[in-house]
């Protein structure tokens, strides 16, 4: 099993998720981010002042899934949620060693595999 983790644009959520449930993928979790990477620092108004926004809203995805659905889970996100433009994100991959249903509690061996979820 491995774990991407993905920071995208907010904007290209939406689309990204509809594209991997057309892939399968339904189990993930969605955090708002905020950071810093080669996107251009922009200028914010507040209460009449400015001010210099350094730190951009990001979305993360977080996913967990077999490793033969690895590759083709990348490559949706990279054909959805990329733009061309710096502060497009980052997509990692991390290797998950187990994982544990917790109602039953046993191991979840085949974590993103249809034919075993229940209804």
């Amino acid at each position: 099993m491995k774990k991407i983790e993905a920071i995208i644009r907010p904007e290209k959520l939406t689309e990204t998720i509809k594209e991997l449930k057309n892939i399968g993928i339904t189990g993930f979790t969605v955090s708002q981010v905020v950071g810093r990477g080669k996107q251009k620092d922009a200028q914010g108004v507040y209460r009449g002042k400015n001010y210099k926004v350094t730190l951009h809203p990001k979305v993360k995805l977080e996913i967990i899934l077999s490793d033969h659905m690895v590759e083709q889970t990348i490559q949706r996100i990279f054909h959805t949620a990329q733009t061309g433009e710096d502060g497009d994100g980052k997509v990692y991959v991390y290797p998950i060693f187990e994982a544990y249903n917790i109602r039953t509690g046993k191991p979840d061996y085949d974590i993103d595999d249809l034919r075993n979820r229940e209804g």
